[in-house]
């Protein structure tokens, strides 16, 4: 039987008084939230790991690993040498730098959820800031010039929405007062949602296409020379997703003729060069990968990590566990 003078018993389980559960998380602000868990769980020895630094101890004594928000330099290297890790906890949606190469005993887990308010009210602002050409009308105004004219508008436009998951719910929502009509496209068809092998039909009567698909083999460079020309003229692509989405000379070679525009969060290069042809093509507007960079997200980031941990150290479910397709 187990003793309660060598162990703790919290929830249904028990747990050694001295035994210490090693942490690495991406920022002083995760630790802090994992300061004062409850009463009677392992202690956390939690350190500060942001990939700008060298890693704060032996990687084979990790247990939990929430990495930073920018991938930290050689992960195959530092995961192979992970042989204790057994919950990686991404602070993103994207698991693609992690997926190949998480170690056998461990469990990857997403962020799901964390940035959908973030980036689905930055693809709403990104419509209107193109549609209504605020930026044009900020360059007229950093010239103290009057340019009136009449814009395009975000009223009775059909939205396309590629890649609808939570995202693409929480766009959405945001989307429900500005009259438009949404269509939604996920990677399998289910009800109110067509397939992805349902776009060559789709695209053509979009007035503005959101990108918002993971990164994985199956959707890098989905958006290639056929699917933009299946694009309606005048139509607007919104990438929230990931620039390996798109294909970067094909958009340009539409971008320079006019025929289509683009907001863009994520480019192919980050952060895009100064002499990139995007930064000058014409139709474009672009975001230093700023969607989910909010309070918001860092708030229900700090939640997220809590959770889990706890949730780890007690045996219950995680949350957005990553298994079979991702």
């Amino acid at each position: 039987m187990t003793s309660s003078r060598t162990h703790t018993r919290w929830r249904g389980r028990w747990f050694p008084r001295l035994f210490i559960v090693k942490i690495w998380v991406a920022s002083q602000d995760i630790a802090a939230a994992l300061t004062e868990l409850p009463e009677g769980l392992p202690a956390l020895d939690c350190a500060v790991y942001d990939g700008r630094t060298p890693p704060p101890g032996p990687p084979e004594e990790v247990e939990i690993w929430v990495p930073p928000l920018v991938p930290v330099p050689d992960i195959p290297g530092l995961l192979g040498r992970m042989t204790g890790l057994r919950l990686l906890q991404t602070v993103t949606a994207g698991v693609e730098p992690y997926l190949p190469h998480v170690p056998p005993k461990a469990v990857l887990c997403n962020a799901r959820g964390v940035h959908d308010a973030g980036t689905a009210e930055w693809a709403v602002g990104a419509m209107i800031a193109v549609l209504r050409e605020f930026p044009g009308f900020a360059a007229a105004q950093a010239r103290r010039e009057w340019a009136y004219r009449h814009t395009g508008v975000l009223a009775d436009s059909t939205v396309l929405i590629v890649g609808y998951g939570s995202i693409g719910e929480a766009l959405e929502r945001r989307l429900a007062g500005f009259e438009v009509d949404i269509v939604r496209v996920a990677r399998t068809a289910r009800d109110n949602v067509h397939g992805q092998d349902e776009l060559p039909a789709l695209l053509p009567v979009a007035d503005v296409v959101v990108l918002l698909v993971p990164a994985t083999a199956g959707t890098a460079g989905l958006v290639d020379a056929d699917f933009l020309a299946r694009m309606k003229d005048g139509a607007l692509l919104v990438n929230a997703a990931r620039g390996s989405v798109v294909d970067a000379d094909a958009l340009l070679a539409e971008l320079r003729t006019g025929r289509l525009r683009a907001a863009l969060d994520v480019t192919p290069v980050e952060p895009l060069p100064s002499d990139h042809p995007l930064w000058t093509a014409p139709g474009v507007f672009i975001t230093p990968h700023i969607a989910g960079s909010t309070p918001a997200s860092i708030r229900r980031t700090r939640r997220l990590v809590r959770e889990q941990v706890i949730r780890h150290l007690t045996g219950r479910p995680l949350d957005n566990m990553i298994t079979g397709h991702y």
